[in-house]
């Protein structure tokens, strides 16, 4: 039995420590704001957060949470929806479908975290593993620009 902590709570898990993050969080504990894209890392669709960090829980085994690690999901980035790329989001009204959205915060959210002022080019190579079929792409940069901007607002 390992105890894995998501979105600041600890939850018992006694399966295979091979099981993708995505399936705990979505099936075992039935967070669904993550979603499930290309199950090969490469859409971003699944991003999460591992100690802070953007990762693909499509392809992060159970097992790198196991050890103490925090893990935040879409539903765990701010206890009310007021995290500054979520408040942006909202904002310029980034979402098309929306299915890709949750994916394209959290890896948002985890570049600005690691470079609070990032350029036009830092943001381009940050979300390019994150796809939008519905191409509002123009639209997310824009919204990290004004989530920069919302976070120095909070400073």
């Amino acid at each position: 039995m390992s105890t894995i902590n998501v979105n600041g709570q600890d939850h018992e898990f006694d399966g295979s420590p091979d099981m993708p993050l995505l399936w705990f969080v979505r099936d075992v504990l039935g967070l669904t704001g993550t979603k499930y894209g290309c199950g090969m890392a490469l859409c971003g669709a699944c991003t999460i957060h591992v100690d802070g960090t953007a990762m693909r829980g499509c392809t992060t085994p159970v097992a790198v949470a196991t050890s103490g690690a925090r893990v935040t999901t879409i539903e765990g980035l701010s206890s009310d929806g007021k995290h500054p790329v979520q408040l942006a989001w909202k904002e310029l009204n980034v979402a098309q479908c929306g299915y890709c959205q949750a994916g394209q915060i959290m890896q948002a959210a985890s570049l600005l975290k690691d470079r609070p002022k990032p350029s036009d080019a830092d943001i381009d190579a940050a979300m390019a593993g994150n796809v939008c079929r519905c191409g509002t792409y123009t639209r997310i940069r824009s919204a990290i620009q004004l989530a920069v901007v919302k976070m120095g607002e909070r400073a």
